[in-house]
């Protein structure tokens, strides 16, 4: 039987870190990871999803019906979550500096970091999977108030790549 592991929502904990804090979008993220302490768990978050997909592109040779080759085209990171707890935090990491008020007359650099997922599963304690989307940028926030239900915020993003490992102690 292969070791595999089985993951809840609860085995899981997501922390944001700056993979180049001297680029203008990397020091903007390190400031407001720094500012609301994103650097240890982010909390609350629920409803994560990371969507990675590859532009498949069949290839046709000339007097051919089906292809006779597909390949991969262009790999797109993105992906969204859900949190319950609202501030501005999330919103700022959209916007940047466009947050500010009066908004800038420059152009607005937008933040740019790195998601962690950890996956840690109780049954084997010294065995960690890492999930690292690098690059991330946000690309819209949503707020909702529903009558009978908690207030939820939401985010979607875009990414430049993932990795998975696996890490023992």
């Amino acid at each position: 039987m292969p070791n595999t592991n089985v993951f809840r929502g609860s085995d899981a904990t997501l922390v944001l870190a700056v993979d180049d804090s001297s680029t203008v979008e990397g020091g903007l993220a390190n400031a407001l990871i720094t500012e609301f302490d994103f650097s240890n768990i982010v909390g609350r978050l629920t409803n994560v999803q990371i969507h990675l997909d590859n532009d498949v592109k069949p290839y046709h040779e000339i007097g051919k019906r089906f292809p006779t080759e597909l390949r991969p085209g262009n790999l797109n990171v993105s992906g969204s979550a859900d949190r319950a707890h609202v501030n501005g935090a999330l919103l700022r990491l959209l916007l940047g500096d466009g947050s500010q008020s009066p908004p800038p007359t420059q152009s607005i650099p937008q933040p740019v970091f790195n998601m962690v997922l950890n996956l840690k599963n109780p049954a084997f304690p010294t065995v960690t999977n890492k999930v690292t989307v690098f690059g991330v940028k946000f690309d819209s926030w949503n707020f909702s108030l529903p009558e009978d239900d908690f207030v939820m915020e939401s985010i979607t993003f875009k990414a430049i790549r993932l990795t998975v490992e696996e890490v023992k102690e």
